[in-house]
Order: structure tokens, then C-alpha cells, then sequence
């Protein structure tokens, strides 16, 4: 059973920072690519960032380059969101997903709100 199994989040002052984790089981962790998308209320959801298998190429969405960083630990099959400078619109509900030819796997989700 596959399974992705997401930690951190939660309240945070602007400016501040967050970390969020990622925990795969289930899937040859290595072969896939990573990421990790949001969903704000009314909005569509939108990648945030990602990182591939192999060299472990990353790609940002425009609104978070410079401030959040993607990472992998192919031997602890996780990988991790760190979100700095955090700014009011980067509330969402923050996912991951594991990809690999046709197989797609999403984590349950969980809310990262910045607000004073």
C-alpha cells in the first residue's frame, strides 16, 4: 500500500519559517519524481515546487523562488518543503506528490497559515 504520510505546518508569523515533511512507503522512492503543490480557498492548486529523481533537478514556482528550498533523502525515502520569509498569500492547504510515468500518489494534506 502506498502511502505519503506528511508532517509540520501550521501557524506562523509573517516573515517567519516553516518546515514541512514528506514520508513515502510503498514505491521505489528513488525512481520518483517529488513535489509539492497548494490550494488557497478559491484557487486552483498550483505547484510550489519539485524535485526529480537521479540528478535531483528542482523547479520553483515563481511566487516562492528565493524564499522556499526542496529537498530529498533518497535513503529515508522523505523529502522536505523549507519555506522562509513566509508572506500571508503562501496560506494553503500544501500537498505532496510522488510521480513516476502513469503512477501518481498524493500525501493528506495540511494547512500552513501566515498571519500576525
Amino acid at each position: 500500500q502506498v502511502q505519503l504520510v506528511q508532517s509540520g505546518g501550521g501557524l506562523v508569523q509573517p516573515g517567519g519559517s516553516l518546515r514541512l515533511s514528506c514520508a513515502a512507503s510503498g514505491i521505489d522512492f528513488s525512481f520518483y519524481t517529488m513535489g509539492w503543490y497548494r490550494q488557497a480557498p478559491g484557487k486552483q492548486r498550483e505547484l510550489v515546487a519539485s524535485i526529480t529523481s537521479g540528478a535531483g533537478n528542482t523547479n520553483y514556482g515563481d511566487s516562492v523562488k528565493g524564499r522556499f528550498a526542496i529537498s530529498r533523502d533518497n535513503a529515508k525515502n522523505t523529502f522536505e518543503l523549507e519555506m522562509n520569509s513566509l508572506k500571508s498569500e503562501d496560506t494553503a492547504v500544501y500537498y505532496c506528490k510522488a510521480t513516476w510515468r502513469v503512477w501518481t500518489y498524493w500525501g493528506q494534506g495540511t494547512q500552513v497559515t501566515v498571519s500576525s
